[in-house]
């Protein structure tokens, strides 16, 4: 019987996969038999994710790469590369968040977030999948969105429409992709308490999400795995570009 999720054979790039979602994302692959490449600007937590995959049985190695930073985006690509010669998925998952509100919000922050979370992922798309056209490599990019990016949540205007934005490259890409066999799809985590939320997240803002989100419950990092992997793999999710897998607790039904 055919393996629909088996990763063998496969490269995975994980940017941000040294956070909390997306180490999560990155060690589901390996567990799905794909070699991974760990990238993040913090270097050493990377390390610490890439040495988690291989205790398991996994292969994976850290790279260095901030993608506000694009020339380390094009390094970490080569050293990638002369690693692995070549890949198949690209995870964009890092993510930057403030509860600034708007008459506060200064042009710094909006460029700070925007960098990390729009603009980071265009240009670290562009420089991957030139290359996996370049190699006529098909493959799978997957994009890390939000439920904030519509309808928008309060206290996190620039978030929310960094994200929209991620959203709207996703379909744009999926069309300009397609005829390469790269396939461009996004996650939409619901409400998953990692390091760049956790400050937003008082008693009341809890209460409220409690509230629209039908299962009751935060997310676990570990359940964003199966949506990511059937979304890596060509042989699942084959004739699927341009779309978005909910992952949200029900949050997305309460709110249309």
């Amino acid at each position: 019987m055919t393996n629909l999720f088996d990763l063998t054979g496969k490269t995975a790039v994980a940017f941000g996969g040294n956070s909390t979602l997306g180490s999560a994302i990155a060690k589901g692959f390996a567990e799905q038999g794909a070699r991974v490449a760990i990238v993040g600007r913090n270097l050493e937590t990377a390390k610490e994710v890439a040495e988690e995959i291989k205790a398991a049985g996994g292969d994976a190695a850290a790279f260095y790469g901030d993608v506000s930073k694009l020339e380390t985006v094009t390094e970490a690509a080569n050293q990638i590369e002369e690693w692995a010669g070549g890949w198949d998925i690209l995870l964009n998952a890092p993510g930057k968040n403030s509860s600034t509100p708007f008459f506060d919000l200064t042009p710094e922050e909006w460029d700070d977030i925007m960098s990390v979370n729009l603009k980071g992922l265009v240009f670290t798309t562009q420089v991957f999948a030139k290359k996996m056209i370049e190699q006529e490599r098909p493959g799978s990019i997957i994009n890390i969105s939000s439920v904030s990016s519509g309808p928008p949540l309060s206290r996190v205007f620039t978030y929310s429409t960094s994200k929209a934005g991620v959203n709207s490259v996703t379909q744009y890409l999926a069309r300009e992709f397609a005829p390469h066999g790269i396939r461009v799809n996004g996650i939409i985590p619901g409400f998953f308490p990692a390091e760049q939320n956790r400050k937003i997240l008082d008693e009341e803002r809890i209460e409220n999400i409690m509230r629209h989100t039908p299962m009751n419950r935060f997310g676990e990092a570990e359940e964003l795995k199966g949506a990511a992997i059937y979304l890596a793999s060509d042989k699942a999710s084959s004739f699927v570009t341009g779309t978005f897998v909910r992952v949200d607790g029900g949050y997305g039904s309460m709110t249309i």
